[in-house]
């Protein structure tokens, strides 16, 4: 794959600038950089998804590629068939054999034209070939079972499943398909431990290119073998030798260089200010000092390190309006199943209630009802039977999974419109997480899905909510963010109801209760409880 004289941008920001790069084949390659920095972006340029500005992109004619993106679209809810039957359709052997078929049977006309029946036979069965027809069915069995899926979830509809089970289906087919390469999106997020295993060792046989954007350290350590890195800063790609590990020590030590650098500059910047300053309003030999110092100023403003600030993190908290009533919310008898035709309940006959500034846990396995749960006490669904009674001093906040709430066609600073702030406020705001200047009017739609993170977190600190529903709020987050966010969930006051299956997160918000789905089960906090479907689960579930 090429890059030549790539250029990307969205409105007056520029994402990369006359990028020149070759990637080599058959490697599996880490792309890393700071959120924002345009990794997801480049892999919707590899698909055609999105088109730069000016440049090209060029791979090798006949090479197929797809992704496993971070977030998966809403087509799969339209598809009225199987999780085998999806699976099956990642390889077109059954359209092949039809397509075979119909050859020989075109032979049987005594008039129909020989040669060129004989040419299509030949280059179909050359296809079928490539897909190992023959051994297609076990290689997908090998897939499934190696992922984990179990014969339950074969023969459901697609469109029944939960978001981590149709994250995990997708990874199935995906691997399946055998692309000659495969663009993985934060993979790791719907993957339990064994599935992360099993997919690491597939990836470390695989014999096309691999290209992964990813947080998780471990993982990227033991797939890539070459690392992308995309400068924010300079606009360019760097590429390295090497896994993760190894780039982040030469990289470190590149930033030490750069940072001492920037610091002989600023003091050299400084004492050509001092003399232009002393002497420019002098004549003679010192006018002609000062005229000479700012010739060099310049040029070396023209060239100047821009330095990335270390501490640059995500800075807020959150406020509660008022005090909730003692007993913020009640569940009673809650049932609720999205077939309405079918006899089992996704959530049946559950009862609990909540007090004033308890840290609720919600666990399961997927598809048991956890994300479900959050949308019916947050009234994006309704009840089939039982209650979810709110005090009438709760004020709601609710970050959703997969961020369904932002408005896409918004831009930053309007989906964080607000009576009760001003704009000069709601940029202050947005500047604690890290969207500065022009960046507030950059429409929601084109950010990556950690930066829309970002966004459901500051929309979420100005709602002065005293009852928070979060599902899974450390997905797309980097890890020195999931520490900052974890210490501000400890410390907020109101009533808490979270979904989440990452241990150091949980650990540190003090919950105190556990509920179980789907059996409904409640019990005081253990880290074992949660380590177990940590294990069990993608961290993704309806």
């Amino acid at each position: 794959m090429q890059f030549k004289n790539l250029t990307m941008s969205f409105g007056m920001q520029t994402i990369f600038e006359n990028v020149n790069l070759n990637l080599p084949e058959n490697e599996k390659i880490g792309i890393v950089g700071v959120n924002g920095a345009g990794k997801t972006t480049l892999f919707k340029l590899i698909l055609g998804l999105e088109y730069p500005d000016s440049g090209k992109i060029i791979t090798k004619n006949g090479y197929r590629i797809d992704w496993l993106p971070q977030v998966l679209s809403d087509d799969v809810d339209s598809m009225d068939i199987t999780v085998l039957e999806y699976l099956m359709q990642g390889r077109p052997i059954e359209r092949l054999n039809k397509e075979l078929q119909s050859y020989y049977d075109a032979l049987a006309n005594p008039n129909c034209n020989q040669s060129e029946l004989f040419l299509k036979i030949e280059k179909t069965q050359k296809q079928l070939d490539y897909w190992d027809s023959y051994n297609a069915e076990n290689t997908l069995f090998k897939i499934i079972h190696g992922v984990k899926i179990n014969d339950d979830m074969l023969l459901k509809e697609l469109k029944k499943l939960s978001g981590g089970q149709k994250s995990k289906v997708a990874f199935a087919r995906l691997l399946y398909s055998n692309p000659e390469i495969i663009l993985l999106d934060e993979p790791t997020n719907h993957l339990d431990e064994d599935s992360k295993n099993y997919i690491i060792n597939y990836l470390k046989d695989y014999k096309g290119t691999v290209l992964v954007i990813s947080h998780d350290v471990e993982f990227l350590d033991q797939v890539t073998t070459k690392t992308l890195f995309i400068d924010k800063r300079t606009k360019s790609f760097n590429f390295y030798d090497g896994n993760y590990s190894k780039f982040l020590k030469v990289q470190t030590e590149r930033e030490k260089n750069m940072l001492r650098q920037a610091e002989i500059q600023q003091q050299e910047e400084n004492k050509l200010r001092d003399i232009i300053n002393k002497y420019a309003t002098s004549s003679g030999k010192r006018k002609r000092m000062a005229q000479d110092r700012e010739k060099k100023l310049a040029k070396l403003l023209e060239n100047k390190i821009e330095v990335i600030n270390p501490n640059k993190k995500v800075d807020f908290s959150i406020e509660v309006n008022r005090e909730s009533n003692t007993i913020p919310l009640e569940v009673k008898n809650l049932c609720f199943k999205y077939d309405k035709e079918s006899e089992n309940d996704v959530i049946h006959n559950l009862s609990f209630r909540l007090e004033k500034g308890e840290k609720f846990l919600v666990v399961g396995e997927n598809g048991v009802g956890k994300s479900t749960l959050l949308k019916l006490i947050a009234g994006v669904l309704k009840p089939d039977y039982g209650n979810i009674q709110l005090g009438n001093k709760t004020d709601l906040g609710y970050y959703a999974q997969e961020l369904e709430l932002l408005d896409s066609a918004k831009t930053i600073l309007e989906n964080l419109r607000n009576s009760n702030y001003n704009e000069r406020q709601i940029r202050s705001i947005l500047a604690r997480f890290l969207f500065f200047g022009d960046d507030v009017y950059k429409n929601v739609g084109v950010l990556s899905p950690g930066e829309k993170s970002r966004v459901a977190l500051a929309k979420l600190s100005i709602s002065g909510a005293n009852l928070l529903l979060l599902d899974e709020p450390t997905n797309h987050l980097d890890p020195d963010t999931q520490s900052l966010i974890a210490e501000v969930f400890k410390n907020y006051a109101g009533t808490m109801v979270v979904v989440s299956h990452n241990t150091e997160f949980v650990d540190n918000l003090g919950i105190e209760r556990t509920l179980i789905l789907p059996t409904g089960e409640i019990s005081y906090y253990n880290r074992e409880i949660v380590e177990h479907y940590k294990t069990l689960n993608s961290g993704r579930g309806r």
